[in-house]
């Protein structure tokens, strides 16, 4: 694709919500084996999203929290009632079944990697939901009419998630959102480096923008930083 292609605009949509969790970033490295609490994670299994802190979420369940970005979405990119969209990491499915609420009639997809998470999806969505990667989306070219992928892609090799995106382009026939973990100084890195248990591309806001040009991404993207 070409190297010469912009993405769109940067659109934080999430650090609010992920600032108001509080952490503890040198207790996750001194108070347990990091390594071994790693390669637990990178299962994404049970333990992953609903085993000890240590391994990942501590237990990743309904509570509503992803309703004001759902809206936030909906009127950002003018989803309405009869379009396609697709979430690329869609864990259990919390985000799709807000914008369901919000949208009567919206058609929802998920893609996800752990087999875990679609088990135990919200009972609403599940069957829209299939258990795949994101480097080979089974669907369409131009499926879909708004396709978003929130703290997905970092967990992916160079080679895979370049690939990802090229996927998210190509079965996107109108906007896409992709939020990504980053950092904007050596604090954040650091916090980044103690915290994560899964990322795999640990990237500055200046290097996401360049694969982004590279890959041919044109979509809108946001961040969400570890302060």
């Amino acid at each position: 694709m070409s190297t010469q292609t912009a993405p769109g605009q940067r659109i934080d949509l999430v650090q609010a919500l992920h600032a108001s969790t509080q952490r503890d970033y040198r207790a996750r490295v001194l108070e347990h084996d990091k390594a071994e609490c790693a390669a637990v994670a990178g299962r994404f299994d049970e333990a992953y999203w609903d085993g000890d802190r240590q391994f990942g979420y501590g237990g990743y369940r309904y509570d509503g929290r992803w309703a004001p970005l759902a809206q936030a979405l909906v009127e950002r990119y003018s989803v309405g009632s009869g379009a396609r969209v697709l979430d690329v990491g869609c864990g259990k499915g919390y985000l799709l079944h807000e914008l369901s609420r919000i949208v009567p009639g919206l058609e929802v997809h998920g893609l996800d990697v752990s087999a875990y998470a679609i088990e135990h999806a919200k009972e609403e969505v599940r069957d829209r939901l299939v258990c795949g990667h994101a480097k080979a989306l089974p669907f369409a070219d131009g499926t879909f009419d708004l396709v978003v992928s929130l703290g997905t892609l970092h967990n992916l090799a160079i080679a895979d998630l370049w690939a990802a995106l090229e996927e998210i382009e190509r079965v996107g026939r109108g906007a896409k959102y992709v939020m990504v973990e980053s950092f904007r100084d050596e604090r954040e890195k650091m916090n980044l480096l103690y915290w994560q248990l899964t990322c795999k591309s640990f990237y500055s806001v200046e290097d996401w923008e360049w694969l982004y040009r590279r890959v041919g991404y044109r979509g809108d993207y946001g961040f969400i930083f570890f302060t």
